[in-house]
């Protein structure tokens, strides 16, 4: 395979997160698509070839039992911070989209949690990378039940694994405007010599 690194520059310097507000709603993405997003996402580096991200894909009805869920728990868990607008926006969020992912990591007791975290965010930026040929939009969110101990459970996750939030999917109708990045030279040192 042969790709010019001009190619492959712009289109990384072309990735968007996309949302539910952006989709084209009612238009469904095959499932084969999405299994081709998860493949590559599953080409993810890892440490000792531990693989620790896990996905679970709502569509279809599942969506709505995603909507009603999550719901459901942030009312019982979220006490004094509970909003009446952040949990209508879970009722109606996923049903908005194509499918919705969770973003899950398996914990391996051999990997330090740090590196298997990192794993899981390439894999994630892997299925990011993977969307615009396809027409498809989306983004990755770590609000709503992603921290409560009772969305692991429901997931049937084990108390050192983690959920690392949802990301949603659908097919772009506004697309999202070019974003420049902060200046690389703020965040960059390079060592040519013996100064460190």
């Amino acid at each position: 395979m042969s790709l010019s690194p001009e190619i492959i520059n712009q289109y990384i310097r072309s990735r968007r997160s996309v949302f539910v507000d952006q989709f084209e709603h009612g238009k469904i993405i095959p499932d084969e698509i999405i299994t081709e997003l998860l493949t590559n996402a599953n080409c993810a580096p890892t440490h000792k070839i531990t693989e620790p991200w896990r996905f679970i894909v709502f569509s279809g009805e599942g969506l709505e039992t995603l909507a009603e869920k999550q719901a459901a728990i942030y009312k019982e868990f979220a006490g004094t911070k509970f909003k009446q607008n952040k949990y209508d926006k879970l009722l109606i969020t996923p049903q908005q989209c194509s499918h919705v992912i969770t973003i899950c990591m398996k914990r391996s007791d051999d990997i330090p949690e740090i590196e298997e975290v990192a794993s899981v965010a390439c894999a994630v930026q892997n299925l990011y990378l993977s969307l615009t040929p396809y027409g498809i939009g989306g983004y990755w969110s770590t609000g709503g039940i992603v921290y409560m101990d009772a969305a692991k459970d429901w997931l049937g996750l084990s108390s050192e694994d983690k959920l690392m939030g949802f990301f949603f999917l659908g097919y772009v109708k506004v697309p999202t405007p070019h974003r420049t990045p902060g200046k690389l030279e703020e965040k960059l040192r390079w060592v040519r010599g013996s100064e460190m």
